[in-house]
């Protein structure tokens, strides 16, 4: 039993060991980001703000953003950490859902790309409640004048046809 432990225990690091010190085919750890989307979740027609590092320094950049509606952009060097930004707005006409914006670099044509979210409610502006409760009860200050006046004319013929009753029944007429 304690032998099997060992042997179980053994094979176990040597797999964390071997899993540990090997690197992932698709970059590793020199993949400087790709494409910064800001804000990464707009409404539509709203502006939206892209940078990347990976152009390098003083490196320029042309932006696609067709997928989302927008067209093309430029992406310029800046002064902000050798980063290449652009901006563009989306199309009030958009439709909710996820898009890829793209960038290709001027010097070696090198493409970068970054999601955008385009959502009808934006989390920066909620959305203030307005008009009337239709909860069926209350709302007697609410916006239809006609149904109010209707709600109490019932009240007022159902009172005086309960009272009738009541009396009625106090004389000893008879129900």
């Amino acid at each position: 039993m304690r032998r099997t432990a060992r042997l179980l225990s053994g094979t176990a690091f040597a797999v964390a060991v071997a899993g540990l010190g090997a690197t992932p085919a698709y970059g590793g750890s020199g993949d400087t980001g790709g494409l910064e989307v800001y804000p990464s979740s707009v409404v539509p027609g709203g502006p939206v703000t892209v940078n990347t590092a990976d152009c390098g320094d003083g490196g320029s950049a042309a932006g696609d953003a067709s997928a989302v509606g927008a067209g093309t952009f430029t992406l310029a060097p800046s002064t902000h950490e050798g980063d290449a930004i652009g901006q563009f707005r989306v199309p009030p006409s958009a439709q909710p859902g996820t898009y890829e914006i793209v960038a290709t670099c001027a010097e070696d044509g090198r493409r970068v790309t970054g999601d955008l979210v385009v959502t009808l409610t934006s989390a920066r502006e909620p959305v203030a409640p307005r008009g009337s409760v239709k909860t069926g009860v209350g709302g007697a200050l609410g916006p239809d004048p006609v149904q109010t006046a209707a709600g109490v004319a019932a009240l007022a013929v159902a009172a005086a046809g309960g009272t009738w009753l009541l009396h009625r029944r106090a004389r000893g007429d008879g129900i």
